[in-house]
């Protein structure tokens, strides 16, 4: 029998921290509660989890600081847990360091939905072999990983799972549609602008050029493809 899966929940909301801790347990999960951003990093570098649920609005250390903290060790993912109900907070978090986004008041079997449909994305298959999209391009998908020129870059998990979808396709052609279909099929109130932020954070990560991209093409009828070179452009 395998281990079961360590989460790490961070909430300065006392009862409910405890709430949420107590019935992830009860379904089966390793669970190690924190109730500041300090005490979630002690708790974090003592014993890494394999997910974090993370309350946004603390007051010693925000959730955005604990994310981007955890990010800068691991690229674990998180679910952000916050009454903060602005598509621009949405937006921002999820395509900067969150798997997902849950706002408050929640019920906890969507929490625990979305908990079992994040561990099952992350196990999903992605192809482990080397992409070589250009001359300066190599994704390393499984990695979460890309070399651009002599660089080593790393992805986020929602940045991987957008480039695995348009390689996919092999240099077709991929609606917006079908890009929050895939890759937020879980995310409350997803909407267009969540593919344009990430597209726009990718090629700024991959592209010489962000603004005359060579890789990560914009089809005129809207949507996105990975153009795939087969020499180097002259």
């Amino acid at each position: 029998m395998s281990d079961p899966t360590r989460l790490l929940v961070v909430d300065d909301d006392a009862p409910l921290l405890m709430l949420i801790a107590d019935k992830l347990r009860r379904d089966g999960f390793d669970v190690t509660a924190a109730s500041s951003g300090a005490e979630a990093m002690a708790a974090f570098d003592e014993r890494w989890p394999q997910l974090v649920i993370l309350d946004l609005m603390m007051p010693d250390m925000d959730g955005q600081e604990v994310a981007e903290r955890i990010k800068a060790r691991a690229d674990i993912p998180i679910i952000i847990l916050s009454a903060v109900t602005a598509s621009e907070s949405k937006i921002g978090a999820i395509t900067r360091f969150a798997e997902d986004y849950i706002t408050k008041p929640f019920n906890y079997q969507e929490l625990l939905a979305r908990v079992q449909r994040v561990l099952h994305r992350l196990n999903e298959r992605i192809p482990s072999h080397e992409l070589v999209v250009g001359p300066d391009l190599t994704l390393m998908l499984s990695r979460r990983r890309a070399r651009v020129g002599d660089r080593s870059v790393q992805l986020s998990p929602i940045e991987t799972r957008l480039l695995v979808t348009l390689a996919a396709q092999k240099s077709e052609p991929v609606s917006t549609d079908q890009l929050l279909a895939r890759v937020w099929s879980n995310s409350d109130g997803a909407d267009p602008t969540y593919v344009w932020v990430t597209m726009r954070r990718l090629r700024q990560k991959l592209e010489v050029d962000p603004d005359r991209p060579r890789y990560l093409v914009s089809e005129p009828g809207g949507g996105y493809r990975l153009q795939i070179l087969d020499q180097p452009a002259t």
